[in-house]
């Protein structure tokens, strides 16, 4: 499908291609809506085999934004963006972050830049010194890292599953396997610790592996087996795109609740599917959506009370997105539906709770 056609299917506003010339960096920005304010979204930085790969992430990350946005009673809109590298491991310059903070600019503030994969505070404070629409630095921007929101949503958003299944939102003895030990997965994993949970790790980064089995006792499995482990919850925190119709037959869980974005291959699809097979999907882009609430809030002028309480909601929006899966064919499709109200709503003051909708 041709770029048009795909952001017709999927309702995007705008869709924007750069070359700098001087850096050579070569990106796109997408906005999927600002229908409930500014669009705020990560920025990807990733080397991607084709170019309809790049297209076909920053669609779907960006759609998700405006989802994970509305479900958590924001007046946020949606948007992403990615920077396609010439080869994996291409090192980061000054140059090209202050080479896409100036691409960033040229959408006057429609489109709010964060922190996402292959990106860290420095490049967001370079992109800062030529753009005021970034966040998440901790220089010349504000906001820093929001992984440890992160975790701590996608943890609430863990307590809603098992409350959700009649238990008690208890860690002690429970095995999580976790996929993906960056800085909200590292993070997710001392979170599960200090609740007593017992970990099974895996990460393409042996180094990372290493640090997990040291500091959380956990057990470590190879990555390509990470999907198939045994355990109370599975826990995707790396890339998306990882449980199609394969890995659904082959799950030895009764939970899946990570912090990934899009972990589905085709949500619609994978949901039905899963909740056939009595698996309990916990939408991703309600449960990973503190990173969001933490740096959209500070840019609202939140409190910190305010930001803690609203992550804190997760787990209520999340619990209530479950149990009205009852009346939908799936999580997927009820917690859709939930940001379908909050759209056709319109904006708010954002001072509502979360769940109101």
């Amino acid at each position: 499908m041709h770029v048009f056609g795909q952001m017709i299917d999927r309702g995007h506003e705008r869709v924007c291609f750069h070359r700098d010339v001087d850096t050579g960096l070569r990106a796109i920005i997408a906005i999927h809506s600002t229908k409930l304010g500014p669009a705020l979204g990560g920025t990807r930085r990733w080397h991607y085999a084709t170019e309809e790969e790049a297209i076909f992430d920053v669609l779907r990350l960006s759609e998700g934004m405006s989802c994970k946005a509305a479900c958590a009673g924001l007046p946020m809109g949606g948007a992403k963006s990615v920077i396609l590298l010439p080869e994996h491991g291409h090192p980061i310059t000054e140059a090209e972050a202050r080479a896409m903070g100036r691409f960033v600019d040229t959408l006057s503030g429609d489109y709010i830049a964060a922190e996402d994969v292959g990106l860290n505070p420095q490049f967001i404070d370079w992109m800062a010194m030529e753009t005021d629409h970034a966040m998440g630095g901790e220089t010349v921007s504000t906001g820093g890292d929001p992984s440890p929101f992160t975790a701590q949503g996608t943890f609430n958003a863990m307590k809603a599953c098992l409350r959700h299944r009649g238990k008690d939102p208890d860690f002690a003895g429970l095995s999580v396997a976790v996929q993906g030990l960056g800085h909200v997965g590292m993070d997710l994993c001392r979170i599960l610790h200090e609740e007593g949970a017992l970990l099974t790790v895996a990460d393409i980064d042996e180094t990372r592996v290493a640090e997990a089995v040291a500091s959380f006792d956990a057990n470590a499995v190879d990555a390509t087996h990470i999907l198939q482990a045994k355990c109370d919850i599975l826990a995707p925190c790396a890339l998306g795109a990882v449980i199609g119709p394969d890995e659904v037959r082959r799950l030895q869980t009764g939970i899946v609740c990570g912090a990934a974005n899009n972990i589905l291959v085709d949500p619609a699809r994978e949901g039905i599917s899963l909740a056939q097979e009595g698996v309990l999907y916990a939408p991703d882009f309600v449960a990973n959506a503190g990173g969001l609430i933490w740096l959209a809030g500070l840019h609202l002028g939140y409190s910190r009370e305010e930001l803690d309480r609203r992550n804190e909601a997760i787990e209520e929006t999340t619990l209530e997105i479950l149990d009205a899966a009852a009346d939908c064919p799936s999580t997927h499709h009820a917690a859709i539906a939930v940001a379908a109200c909050r759209f056709a709503a319109g904006p708010t003051t954002g001072k509502e709770s979360m769940h109101a909708s």
